[in-house]
């Protein structure tokens, strides 16, 4: 491997890319443009073009295409070479401004949520200028968001754009407020990316994981995760060279990856980045994901981001640690030596403490789906219940507050494990709750619900956006204040009397948390399904139109999306399943049972005294488990006939929830039962053991 400050962003059409190509007047009206919206001119955008055009064709490119990030979870892109015919039947490479800008991809097969019909087309893809373009294998990907015909947003970028415009802006003026002189604030992202590794030529042997990302059957092998001995265990040799391929290819990308380790499963791994800007880590995380599958390829390895890949083995997360800097880049999550005295801090800490209070709904909805229900409340992800985990200090300098306390007692915080050896150092302020949907890490909170296919701008835009609306809140009474301080006081303290709800540091696992929860009357959506519905409430239509998110039809569309997509889901899934019983499963344990009947007709002819019990009670139980399994099968079968004849998307998601995935169970139940009793040459696909044992 080269050196890495040789690699990093070498692929990237970056700021010290533009400074170097770019004219002196063209790059300053391009960061005019970033920073304060001025307008971009057609001419100056013709100079960026050509500059991007030729920098990319230096690089090997021979297309450009404008990437974008449509509600279909995954990115989308369009390749157009950059060749231009001219007279003589030669070719000039060209690349113009208004191609840059603007881009025209068919729109009508991309969800929309009945904004549109099918029949009208058309939609458009804008340039991003705040995220910078970059070369993918031989072509330029210029990020771009993506709206349709009527200006509607049809993709994830843009609500994320929307939410960093409001919380800069009300951030902004609480800190000015404060005598704070940042002219902007920006919200930062770092999503940690759990993921699986299994065998490929495995991976194609089930069906279930190639058409639905996860195993709809299996039974749980001798040994899965109960010795802890895979979490930070030395890597395989094949895994690490994996590793160190994906982390070149995304320094090239200029993404910072950072930390690579084995998580808890067999065969689980996480890849953290270093935080950069919400915008930009959504994209980096696209991008991350595309390649772990592209690069596991090479190394006759399947990458599966699923977040409950296996069932009882733990599934996989994408915790995405969020804060909010100012342009000196001043951390206002950071709590500094002495919190109690830290108004700004305490201010902010408490704005986010009443935003998630008030809109747990919208959380939750921003990380749900059947995917992720599969994964949420086991002993491995935090519940469905939203809370916030501040740790003791902070709870107790807020504690403080609220009791008109200026002052909390000193805490020791050197560690001394009593060997001299080894130097002693200082603890963190709280310990780790790694049961908390929502926690606080020092100077950041960690929102731990997302699954590992979530799209980070999801988390993003909501967290943005409820905020915003909570600083905003903060402004208008600090504008009113005669006396700034004493308002500031009052703010944090009632804010936090007023919502301390929302806040535990217990064992969110607990039952008697449950409880706890629903006496504090905090919600307890534990299906997508029962989330989704509250997308469109009055409160959250209002908090979108007030912040400038989202129209009325846009938010509509969204709930829409979102239950189409859970149907669809589920009836793959159950039709996968159906196909792997009939075509796979009976037959395979019908020709064991045949070959038992055999073995017993056959020792029969030696001497009717040979003992056969045991062939017999295997024939008898196998047989009775199928004909159980069969009937199943088809009764699965006629609810997917049912659902069919559901004509409004929510009520047939609800079915799906309520009858249809419950039904898939009770036929997991059956099969897994079988592949305990069925002899290893028999069974028809790769079990639990050999995938994450390999």
């Amino acid at each position: 491997m080269k050196k890495i400050s040789e690699i990093f962003g070498s692929m990237v059409f970056n700021d010290a890319v533009m400074r170097e190509k770019l004219p002196k007047d063209t790059y300053k009206a391009l960061q005019a443009h970033i920073n304060d919206s001025a307008p971009l001119t057609v001419e100056v955008a013709n100079v960026i073009a050509s500059a991007m055009k030729d920098w990319a064709i230096e690089k090997g490119a021979t297309h450009f295409t404008h990437w974008f990030q449509p509600m279909t979870g995954i990115t989308a892109e369009k390749h157009d070479s950059f060749i231009s015919p001219t007279e003589g039947g030669e070719v000039v490479m060209n690349f113009s401004g208004k191609e840059l800008i603007k881009g025209e991809p068919d729109a009508s097969s991309f969800p929309s949520g009945g904004i549109r019909a099918t029949f009208e087309a058309r939609g458009y893809t804008n340039w991003d200028p705040s995220s910078y373009a970059f070369i993918k294998e031989n072509t330029l990907c210029i990020p771009t968001a993506f709206c349709s015909y009527g200006g509607e947003a049809l993709d994830k970028k843009t609500p994320l754009l929307h939410s960093m415009e409001a919380i800069n802006k009300q951030a902004v003026r609480v800190l000015n407020l404060l005598g704070n002189p940042a002219k902007k604030v920006i919200t930062t992202v770092g999503p940690e990316q759990e993921y699986f590794l299994i065998s490929k030529e495995l991976y194609e042997k089930r069906k279930d994981l190639i058409y639905c990302g996860r195993t709809l059957l299996g039974a749980k092998p001798p040994k899965r995760q109960e010795l802890e001995d895979h979490y930070f265990g030395a890597i395989k040799p094949k895994v690490n060279e994996f590793m160190a391929e994906l982390d070149e290819e995304l320094w090239k990308l200029g993404v910072l990856a950072n930390t690579e380790h084995n998580e808890v499963a067999p065969a689980q791994h996480e890849l953290a980045p270093i935080f950069t800007t919400a915008n930009i880590a959504s994209d980096h995380n696209q991008l991350m994901m595309e390649l772990m599958k592209k690069i596991a390829n090479k190394y006759d390895l399947a990458c599966l981001l699923h977040e409950k890949p296996f069932a009882g083995i733990n599934g996989s997360g994408k915790h995405i640690n969020w804060s909010l800097a100012t342009d000196s880049g001043e951390n206002l999550l950071k709590p500094g030596k002495n919190p109690i005295e830290n108004m700004q801090f305490l201010l902010f800490l408490c704005a986010v403490i009443k935003a998630v209070d008030q809109y747990q709904d919208l959380l939750r909805i921003s990380v749900s789906g059947p995917s992720n229900d599969h994964r949420l409340g086991g002993n491995e992800a935090p519940p469905a219940i939203i809370s916030i985990f501040l740790g003791e200090d902070l709870k107790e300098v807020l504690d403080a507050l609220a009791d008109g306390k200026t002052e909390v007692p000193y805490r020791d915080r050197r560690m001394d494990i009593g060997l001299s050896i080894l130097p002693d150092f200082k603890k963190d302020t709280t310990d780790r709750n790694r049961t908390s949907p929502f926690a606080f890490t020092g100077s950041r909170f960690e929102f731990r619900m997302a699954g590992s296919t979530t799209s980070v701008s999801c988390p993003s835009y909501m967290l943005n956006t409820i905020t915003a609306d909570t600083l905003m809140g903060f402004a208008d009474v600090l504008e009113q204040a005669d006396d700034i301080e004493a308002a500031v006081k009052n703010l944090i303290k009632e804010t936090y009397i007023n919502h301390q709800r929302i806040v535990f540091n217990g064992n969110n696992y607990s039952e008697e948390w449950v409880q706890e929860a629903e006496r504090r009357g905090l919600l307890n959506l534990k299906a997508a399904v029962d989330a989704f519905p509250l997308f469109t409430s009055e409160k959250n239509l209002d908090l979108f139109k007030r912040q400038g998110i989202f129209s009325e039809v846009e938010v509509t569309a969204r709930k829409e999306i979102l239950f189409d997509e859970y149907c669809k889901l589920v009836n793959i899934e159950a039709l996968t399943m159906l196909d792997m019983v009939n075509k796979d499963i009976l037959p395979a344990v019908s020709c064991y049972v045949n070959d038992l009947a055999e073995l017993v007709i056959n020792k029969k002819s030696v001497s009717e005294t040979i003992a056969c019990e045991m062939e017999k009670n295997l024939i008898s139980n196998l047989s009775a488990i199928c004909d159980g399994l069969y009937s199943k099968a088809s009764a699965l079968d006629s609810l997917l006939l049912e659902v069919n004849n559901i004509e409004k998307t929510q009520l047939a998601a609800r079915f799906f929830c309520d009858k249809i995935l419950p039904a898939m169970n009770e036929i997991r139940a059956l099969t897994d039962e079988l592949e305990t009793m069925t002899a290893s040459k028999y069974w028809p696909m790769p079990t639990y053991g050999e995938l994450l044992f390999y």
